[in-house]
């Protein structure tokens, strides 16, 4: 048999983290001996556990340590990490590293270095200099960058459920069905962003057409003009069907207050793109006094930051929308940081697609009348998500209504990530 000898640190018996690399362990033809455990006496104290785990071949034993590293396992015998370098250019070496959204460090030069950002599906380029190891995606791989092959020397921080009671997201954590009361569910999510704006966190809403289409964007609009939304990701659609209820009143032809279809109401999608393709953009457009309110009046007017990330079904498009997908997920991913929550609402796309840029660490809700969007948002890796199915009409005047009105002045430091021990 061959062994090799693991620790574990933290919230590991309320996170389940312990029986889950038990159950890890004996399902992938492992055997284990627990040498150590010490269990914290308070709710806030971190508990430990040494465990000796074995396996009949070093290919086995290889593969679970690799699989015990994503719980947060640590090898009490740490060696440093392999490199090699890219072959090509968006080309990654062989066996390179692929980091999933949790908070990573590798071993490098005899310390703990951490992985900045915290992305999924991306490799681990170190710069020998100044010592940094940054998660990079085949478009920014540039020959001869080295990069973490194998699993060595890697330590994955799992991200550990709240100890406190008092938690409102972990009030909300459980998975939220159709049936489930929702008042009670969107008073939690207002107190939340309460207390994000309160510790100086950052707020990010991705958002889909249907926010118009419903009549929630009045809602929004007082979101953001309140000062509870620090960043707005969305598509081309978004942006114009707003601007179009901003100049016509319809959205898709439709005026949301009758519900009746205006007369060659088809084409106020299109004048909209152009009148604001003729004041030079948005911002150009809100300053001439051309767009004089929506959602993406009170963005300009309240500097909030936005991306509007195009695709190949675009009308127009607007001229702040980014037609490159790379430079949109650039664009994106650049703006992310210091972001604390996500408020993702009627669109499975953006959704997923940003979903797969946040750290575990960003606490993450989808709303939704389709129940799958949810699902699949979790499935594609963004387990933190999570979900109420309802319409965002009423959602977004209900979480108005107990936000309750601006957002006070307040001044705070921004988090600072611990380092492990």
């Amino acid at each position: 048999m061959f062994s090799e000898q693991i620790e574990l640190r933290g919230h590991i018996i309320d996170s389940l983290i312990l029986p889950k690399v038990l159950d890890e362990i004996l399902g992938r033809g492992g055997n284990f001996r627990i040498l150590e455990v010490r269990i914290g006496q308070e709710r806030t104290d971190p508990s430990f556990a040494r465990i000796e785990v074995s396996g009949p071949s070093p290919e086995i034993m290889d593969d679970l340590v690799r699989r015990l590293r994503l719980h947060g396992a640590e090898l009490v015998c740490e060696a440093d990490v392999q490199l090699a370098p890219a072959p090509a250019e968006g080309v990654f070496p062989e066996d390179f590293y692929v980091t999933t959204n949790q908070q990573t460090f590798i071993h490098f030069n005899g310390r703990w270095v951490e992985v900045r950002p915290a992305i999924m599906d991306s490799g681990i380029a170190v710069d020998r200099g100044p010592q940094t190891a940054t998660a990079l995606k085949f478009c920014d791989v540039r020959k001869g960058m080295e990069f973490v092959v194998g699993h060595r020397g890697v330590r994955v921080v799992p991200h550990q459920r709240s100890t406190a009671r008092t938690d409102a997201f972990e009030f909300m954590a459980s998975n939220i069905s159709s049936e489930k009361p929702k008042s009670a569910v969107i008073r939690e999510m207002a107190e939340e962003f309460r207390k994000a704006k309160r510790a100086g966190g950052k707020v990010l809403v991705v958002g889909g057409p249907a926010i118009v289409h419903t009549g929630a964007g009045e809602h929004l609009e007082k979101l953001i003009a309140w000062g509870y939304v620090d960043l707005l990701f969305a598509g081309n659609a978004l942006a114009a069907h707003d601007i179009e209820h901003a100049l016509y009143g319809t959205s898709l032809g439709v005026y949301l207050r009758e519900g009746a279809v205006a007369e060659e109401g088809h084409e106020n999608h299109m004048r909209a793109i152009n009148t604001i393709r003729a004041a030079g953009g948005i911002a150009a457009a809100v300053a001439k006094g051309v767009l004089r309110q929506g959602v993406m009046y009170q963005c300009v007017r309240q500097k909030t930051g936005f991306v509007l990330a195009g695709s190949i079904r675009d009308d127009g498009p607007l001229p702040e929308v980014i037609t490159d997908a790379l430079e949109a997920q650039r664009a994106m991913r650049a703006q992310l940081v210091g972001v604390t929550h996500a408020l993702m609402m009627g669109t499975m796309l953006h959704s997923i697609a940003v979903g797969n840029m946040l750290p575990a660490s960003v606490k993450t809700i989808c709303v939704d009348i389709n129940p799958s969007v949810v699902t699949k948002l979790a499935d594609r890796g963004t387990f933190q998500a999570i979900g109420l199915v309802t319409d965002l009409e009423p959602f977004l005047r209900e979480l108005t209504g107990f936000v309750g009105g601006p957002v006070k002045e307040v001044k705070a430091d921004a988090p600072v990530a611990a380092l492990p021990a």
